[in-house]
């Protein structure tokens, strides 16, 4: 009989190899070395601009963009947003409060958090046969969102006026949802809190066509803030300044649809006093259960108030951990100036080793850690929403 199993694993061993080789031979792309008529030239060849830190950027097809996902290898797709950051110059910055102090406030909103709907939604998410931003079932999946992220609207009797739900659209098919609820101080209406999280999810071997559940990346993060936008439509959530709920389209094909969110808003000049990306809420790996928040590449001073929403909220502790350039859609946010913070489930190198594999699945994941998430989102924007003009630096 004919071991099939060990036909793959050599597969996999040898495709590991080659790509080690052919990511070592890609040479670092100097834009100061092509005029724009040149790097059009390389685009239109199918080329990307590929950037995997601060510095390097690199010219690749797609199949080599592929690889960097098979290599776990942080990215984003730049190449439709080299302004990114440069456009908007005139940004606020932000001073967070010292201690989280609205617990009256947000406890009510907390105390109705449920993980029922959370695995009802996870459920129905996961059915999907994937969730990639070029596929069909990627189209299918953000429709079924977006009509549920509605749909706690409508069944609330919010007016318009107080909660929009719209689709964002790029030129790819999927999708991007927002919802808003309306600032009720007309001062203060180009001031945003938001909270994010992204709706897509990759076979890294068959992107298309593969299964790809994405239990946990991102559709923990999707239903985690769903769970939040929930408690706030049905509470009757009113306030002072917008605060926008957003589940982002092509996360794994280099930030995409964050990308192009952020540019809008950098180019319309509006002000972001904080984002709070939720990406991977739902798996316990074999360290201490804990809130994992992200310390490199966020900003620094809503990263340590967001440290104190944990301890003030969640039921476990908060463990500081790294995951790189360009780990989530967070970046975008601050690669274009606004100040951004990133929570993952726990510590990043004990996080889930099934992403991007049809074996991220429910049953690797625990309801009752996600909800911990929830509270924070929570919390996030009600706190964040009451900061004073007088805590703006500049």
């Amino acid at each position: 009989m004919v071991n099939y199993s060990s036909y793959v694993s050599l597969f996999i061993a040898i495709s590991f190899v080659l790509l080690v080789w052919e990511w070592k031979t890609q040479q670092v792309f100097d834009l100061s070395y092509y005029d724009e008529t040149q790097v059009l030239i390389l685009l239109n060849e199918g080329k990307k601009l590929i950037q995997i830190d601060e510095t390097e950027i690199y010219l690749m097809t797609e199949e080599e963009v592929l690889n960097l996902k098979r290599k776990n290898i942080k990215f984003m797709d730049i190449t439709d947003y080299l302004e990114l950051g440069l456009t908007y110059k005139e940004k606020k910055i932000y001073e967070y409060p010292i201690f989280p102090t609205f617990q009256d406030e947000i406890a009510p909103f907390i105390g109705n958090l449920t993980t029922d709907y959370m695995r009802e939604n996870l459920e129905k998410f996961t059915s999907f046969r994937n969730r990639y931003y070029r596929s069909k079932y990627g189209v299918e999946s953000s429709e079924w969102l977006f009509k549920k992220v509605s749909g706690i609207v409508k069944n609330s009797k919010r007016v318009a006026s107080e909660i929009s739900v719209k689709q964002f659209r790029h030129k790819w098919d999927q999708k991007s949802i927002i919802a808003r609820f309306e600032g009720s101080d007309p001062q203060k209406d180009n001031e945003v809190v938001i909270v994010g999280a992204h709706q897509d999810s990759i076979n890294m071997w068959i992107p298309t066509y593969g299964r790809a559940p994405g239990a946990d990346d991102d559709g923990s993060g999707t239903v985690t803030i769903l769970e939040a936008f929930r408690v706030l439509v049905e509470g009757d959530f009113k306030p002072q300044r917008p605060v926008e709920f957003h589940w982002y389209s092509a996360e794994e094909g280099g930030l995409l649809g964050s990308q192009h969110i952020a540019s809008e808003y950098e180019r319309e000049g509006r002000d972001v006093i904080a984002m709070l990306q939720n990406d991977m809420t739902g798996y316990i790996g074999k360290k201490p259960e804990s809130v994992g928040v992200i310390i490199d590449f966020v900003d620094p001073d809503l990263t340590s108030f967001l440290k104190k929403l944990v301890t003030t909220y969640a039921s476990i502790p908060s463990t500081d951990t790294k995951c790189g350039y360009a780990c989530s859609d967070h970046a975008s946010w601050q690669k274009a100036g606004y100040p951004s913070a990133f929570t993952i489930e726990g510590e990043f190198s004990d996080s889930n080793p099934y992403i991007h594999t049809a074996n991220d699945i429910i049953g690797h994941l625990s309801f009752d850690h996600m909800l911990e998430f929830s509270k924070l989102s929570v919390s996030f924007a009600i706190e964040l929403i009451h900061i004073m003009r007088s805590n703006l630096k500049g």
